[in-house]
């Protein structure tokens, strides 16, 4: 195929496959309409230069499929993408809590027995966790004194601090 015979192809589907994403992809993502389409082409591109397009449809049609599809492909990216930065803001922002927390003079005597009550108020799971932890010792030790895996570790680790969060709010309404 000859990049003029593409390019007539595009000419003629053009209206077709915006119209697809238009239909297919949510509008508060509106934005990536290009990369959907850029994606369409590739995608049919590689299909006729591959001979996978074998006539069955009309060539309109195959591509409107190939839109559709690539629409619900971004959309999902693009969700995906936000819930990483809806919990990236979480992180922040919790994050921004303990640092007000410690400038607020956070390693008082108070704040401190707060904190040990929090911990001593943990599930044994959590609790068995960060008493090693607090003791200096890394993930892998502690993954290894508690038979249990690395990745549980950071879990309890991860629960436990906002168990720990929870219960210290709690205490000081």
């Amino acid at each position: 195929m000859t990049e003029r015979e593409f390019a007539e192809i595009i000419a003629e589907t053009k209206a077709v496959v915006l119209s697809a994403i238009g239909k297919t992809l949510p509008s508060r993502f509106y934005h990536a309409v290009d990369d959907v389409a850029q994606e369409t082409y590739i995608r049919a591109y590689r299909g006729l230069a591959g001979n996978t397009f074998r006539g069955e449809a009309a060539l309109s049609s195959w591509l409107y499929k190939i839109a559709r599809n690539e629409s619900l492909r971004m959309a999902k990216k693009l969700l995906r993408e936000e819930e990483k930065s809806r919990r990236a803001a979480d992180d922040v922002n919790r994050e921004k809590g303990a640092l007000a927390w410690q400038a607020d003079g956070g390693h008082d005597d108070e704040k401190i027995a707060a904190m040990t009550r929090a911990i001593a108020g943990l599930p044994a799971k959590y609790r068995d966790v960060f008493d090693l932890l607090i003791r200096g010792h890394p993930e892998k030790e502690i993954a290894r004194r508690l038979s249990i895996r690395p990745g549980t570790v950071k879990s309890r680790i991860s629960r436990g601090k906002e168990l720990i969060a929870r219960l210290i709010e709690g205490g000081e309404k």
